[in-house]
């Protein structure tokens, strides 16, 4: 008789997300593959082994936005879950500061996940679906903030 185990559990993942505030507005993308959904987040992504923080956001950035970049001190630690999928990730948000490139609408992310990209002033983000909430106050702000774990949002 075959005994079954239980299912093995996900390892925690980690990314890189890079703040960058470019004459008072702030670089988010919107990462839904064939704009499936409206919320939008900063640039970044999953972390490669053996690969430094840093070089894995540069790397990010220039692949999502097509923008090279040099990256600061962290500025954020966010934690987000869901309990039904057993995922848990953990960002770690750096300030970053663009050395060249523009945005360019024809730009495309060859991950194909990035649909959108733009610059937001503050007033602006009031009028969007971001995460996590506490962007605002850490790209406008300063110091190094923590995010208790939230859920992930569905859509």
């Amino acid at each position: 008789m075959a005994t079954l185990r239980p299912p093995k559990p996900r390892p925690l993942r980690l990314a890189a997300r890079a703040v960058i505030l470019h004459e008072d507005r702030l670089l988010l993308v919107n990462a839904y593959p064939d704009h499936k959904g409206a919320l939008w987040c900063a640039p970044g992504g999953g972390v490669e082994k053996h690969s430094s923080l840093a070089d894995n956001l540069i790397r990010e950035v220039h692949e999502e936005c097509g923008l090279s970049v040099s990256v600061g001190a962290p500025c954020l630690i966010n934690e987000f879950h869901d309990e039904e999928s057993d995922f848990h990730q953990v960002d770690l948000f750096f300030r970053c500061t663009i050395t060249d490139g523009a945005l360019d609408e024809s730009w495309q992310d060859p991950e194909n996940i990035v649909s959108k990209r733009r610059f937001f002033s503050r007033a602006e983000m009031q009028q969007i679906s971001y995460r996590p909430l506490s962007l605002p106050d850490v790209a406008w702000g300063e110091g190094v903030h923590y995010d208790a774990l939230e859920p992930l949002l569905k859509f």
